[in-house]
């Protein structure tokens, strides 16, 4: 999941970025709104957090000239506690949430999430295949009901496959979905996350397919039946 993160205050963005980031997206930050307009127009995310006070191009002129390319990224306005016009032209816009500074990190995480799951279809909170389930608040998966040891790029790599199940994901859209801005992944990396994961989900029984030239997916999950009994010789 890729988060755009546009305020110029350094302290702010560095700890919404750090903390994101523990929480398993890729996070990108832009200091000024005619950067973060010009990478909206050209790359996909799934959600933009924006500030309004920015720089070069306010947050609401960001933010009128992405609904004007019709474009349904669900956004979270940043504003100072005492704009309240601001705040109500922000939603009248088609900003989805608002937040006052100053705010608390972990509510923060919780309205992201909220949107995240928003903007992907409004989809559950526990993705499941078999016996293999990812939590998407508690970023922790689980195989068998036990706790899955997954690096936060495995983490990723489970998170877009559970998000698509029954569909081929290649490893470019693996690469827009978890790298940041200028971050350089090559699909062998991606090979190698592919890799480590399926070697800690297969003892559960749960195998991600390769279509070679095409990607990954997870292999359609039929549950075992239970062997027939021998009857006793009469």
């Amino acid at each position: 999941m890729r988060i755009l993160i546009a305020e110029d205050d350094n302290t702010l963005a560095d700890g919404l970025q750090s903390t994101l980031r523990q929480s398993g997206f890729a996070v990108d930050v832009f200091k000024n709104g005619a950067q973060a307009d010009a990478v909206l127009a050209s790359q996909s995310y799934d959600l933009l957090i924006l500030d309004l006070g920015l720089p070069k191009m306010p947050g609401l002129e960001v933010l009128r000239r992405l609904r004007a390319r019709n474009s349904r990224l669900p956004v979270l306005i940043l504003t100072a506690a005492d704009s309240v016009e601001d705040r109500v032209r922000g939603l009248d816009l088609g900003a989805d949430d608002y937040m006052a500074k100053p705010f608390a990190l972990s509510e923060l995480e919780a309205r992201v999430r909220a949107l995240v799951r928003r903007g992907v279809g409004g989809g559950p909170t526990l993705l499941k295949h078999g016996p293999l389930s990812f939590d998407s608040v508690g970023r922790m998966a689980y195989l068998n009901e036990q706790p899955l040891e997954l690096s936060a790029r495995e983490l990723g790599i489970l998170e877009v496959l559970l998000q698509r199940t029954g569909r081929l994901v290649s490893k470019e859209q693996f690469v827009d979905q978890l790298c940041e801005w200028g971050e350089e992944v090559s699909n062998n990396a991606i090979e190698v996350y592919v890799h480590r994961l399926r070697k800690k989900i297969e003892a559960g029984g749960v195998r991600i397919i390769t279509v070679r030239g095409l990607g990954y997916c997870l292999e359609k999950w039929v549950e075992p039946t239970e062997p027939p009994q021998s009857q006793p010789a009469a």
